[in-house]
């Protein structure tokens, strides 16, 4: 799962693989089992092929409790749309009252279940079941994702029926629970987009689209899903900071229940009259925002045509999107840089083939004048800033032949190199971030446009020192990696830019959360998509990995890389075509597609991307 894209065998005794045919599997609980005692955990089913559907069976005559808890279990696991067949183990009264879609409790492994007699009735018509499990994460009722812990115990109670004396579920907890090994095998982590509300793009004055990432089941027309989604808004983290085109009420009209593109891939998408009247600026917005989306989904989907009110309000294709809005992921980055043998910025071109030789930049930061610790170039790769060898002062100059290093806009009193200034970050409006690491006076500070005086930026909650910051192309988000007590964790924020009474701007960082709560050592991290990240770092007692993450704290099955020792850091760009790179004890390290990493010839003590 992931949304910037890149199990054991089922035990059948109990509740088999009644058959496989013509891309369905069909799961059952039908053989007999105990109307008392405990019974086994639900084991998760192994991932199946993309293509294949699972369905669950209804409960069969004369099922004994024990088989209806199990077999709604894994009713809850298979790619039912609206989870009709699960409904079908609840009395009528839960299944009117059910609700599924209100959150997924996701747990380690297949929820455990402790059967009892509740004693309630004396003819011993009812009985009730506690589910256990340890919680890995959550999703909401608006889809999004966050990593959860701790115990899980949640009770299933069942009667039976005076009449038909079948046995059904009459009490249940909302949502729906099951392993994570089944929560991968149904869900996928897609982006919905909207526009940042307080940036824009430095150089065409252009929305930057902003990545929301969501959890949508895989196999039950993800694109109707999304769209919907999309419809609804912005999840709570995300709203403060960014803006939809669509009009507050915008819908799918009753009665659609599916989308499809047609065979030149282009799907059009009615719309109720919320959105008949808008003009054509609006539209082009409300369709780049779909077509980002359900690109997301399926890179198929080429063009977006929008209808309301019985006409077609305006139709969008990839190339005129690119025109509407601007995105992280588009961007490629024209060069690699990094720091060389002799403290001097480098930079590298075509770096997709890892072969060419590099060259010192233009300009003061090239010429080894001033021996540089660390450097972040700016997205248009016409500036950079460059923090000194020994971390005390920050400099912005122009990446240009005869520019001049001036004096730095910032100073740090930390008294060691470790206690001042961290290395800098660029967001597309052009604005610079750094974090003073000084005990004395930490803070993390914004330099509009790279210039003095620095801003500095309130961060409410924040519990530990900031070691290192980078920030998200869109300048709506921020990931902080943050020390307690000698471990660090990756935090993602919120960038809120608001003023005070007087005019005067105010920015701050708000509702950070965890994207890495299993590592407590954080060595490098870079964005790499337009909601994903790559970390190296280790877990307790572990050894250093390398690995990508979701922004909001998810990880891709495919996440790990090859790994690596002793990393000073990681060179990743929102466009995932651009490959990555890493400096450790080894040098400059180039990772190809499917394969290892491959040391190359320059000398190098830190890459990086622009940004």
């Amino acid at each position: 799962m992931g949304a910037d894209r890149d199990g054991h065998a089922r035990r059948t005794p109990g509740r088999a693989v009644a058959y496989a045919t013509c891309g369905v599997v069909l799961l059952a609980g039908c053989a007999s089992m105990p109307d008392s005692g405990d019974l086994r955990g639900v084991e998760s089913t192994p991932r199946q092929d993309t293509q294949v559907r699972v369905f669950a069976m209804p409960p069969r005559d004369d099922a004994p409790p024990s088989e209806i808890v199990q077999g709604f279990l894994e009713a809850l696991t298979s790619d039912d749309p609206g989870f009709s067949t699960a409904r079908q183990y609840l009395t009528s009264r839960a299944a009117q009252k059910w609700e599924p879609e209100r959150l997924t409790t996701v747990l380690a492994d297949g929820p455990g279940t402790e059967a009892g007699r509740s004693g309630a009735w004396e003819d011993g018509d009812d009985y009730a079941f506690i589910l256990t499990g340890t919680k890995v994460a959550l999703v909401d009722a608006q889809q999004s994702y966050s990593p959860a812990s701790g115990d899980y115990s949640e009770t299933v109670h069942l009667t039976r029926d005076k009449k038909t004396r079948q046995w059904r579920i009459d009490a249940l907890p909302q949502g729906v629970v099951m392993g994570k090994s089944d929560f991968q095998r149904n869900y996928t982590s897609v982006n919905k987009y909207y526009f940042a509300s307080d940036t824009t793009a430095a150089g065409s004055g252009q929305p930057m689209t902003v990545a929301d990432p969501v959890f949508v089941r895989e196999r039950v027309d993800p694109m109707t899903q999304m769209v919907r989604s999309l419809l609804n808004g912005p999840t709570s983290w995300l709203r403060p900071v960014v803006r939809s085109g669509f009009p507050t009420g915008t819908a799918l009209p009753k009665g659609v229940t599916a989308l499809t593109p047609d065979d030149q891939n282009k799907l059009t998408v009615p719309l109720n009259d919320k959105a008949a009247r808008i003009g054509e600026g609006k539209c082009e917005e409300m369709a780049a925002q779909l077509l980002f989306t359900l690109q997301s989904v399926t890179p198929t989907v080429e063009e977006i045509a929008l209808r309301a009110g019985g006409k077609q309000l305006c139709s969008l294709n990839d190339g005129q999107a690119a025109a509407v809005a601007e995105r992280g992921s588009r961007a490629r980055p024209e060069y690699l840089y990094f720091i060389d043998g002799r403290h001097r910025l480098v930079r590298m071109a075509d770096s997709a083939t890892g072969g060419n030789s590099a060259d010192p930049v233009p300009g003061a930061l090239g010429d080894g004048t001033k021996a540089l610790r660390s450097v972040a170039v700016a997205r248009d790769e016409h500036s950079a800033a460059g923090v000194a060898l020994d971390g005390k002062s920050l400099y912005v100059t122009s990446t240009v032949t005869g520019s001049s290093l001036g004096e730095p806009v910032l100073l740090s009193q930390g008294k060691t190199e470790t206690d001042r200034l961290t290395t800098p970050t660029w967001d597309a409006q052009g604005d610079l971030w750094v974090a003073d690491r000084n005990p004395a006076d930490p803070r993390l500070l914004l330099l509009e446009k790279g210039a003095s005086p620095a801003l500095e930026v309130l961060t409410p909650r924040l519990d530990g020192r900031i070691d290192a910051v980078r920030v998200a192309a869109d300048g709506a988000r921020i990931a902080l990696v943050v020390d307690k007590d000698g471990k660090q964790s990756l935090l993602i924020g919120r960038i809120e830019r608001t003023e005070d009474s007087e005019g005067k701007p105010s920015v701050s960082v708000q509702e950070l959360r965890s994207a890495t709560p299993e590592l407590e050592r954080v060595a490098a991290v870079s964005w790499a998509g337009d909601s994903r990240l790559v970390v190296v770092g280790q877990e307790a007692g572990g050894v250093e990995q390398v690995q990508y993450v979701q922004s909001d704290g998810a990880i891709p099955e495919s996440g790990a890389l090859p790994g690596l020792t002793e990393v000073n850091s990681i060179a990743a760009s929102e466009d995932s075509d651009a490959p990555l790179f890493a400096t450790s004890k080894d040098g400059l390290l180039w990772l190809p597609g499917g394969s290892g990493w491959r040391t190359l010839k320059e000398t190098a003590s830190v890459a990086f991307y622009p940004g």
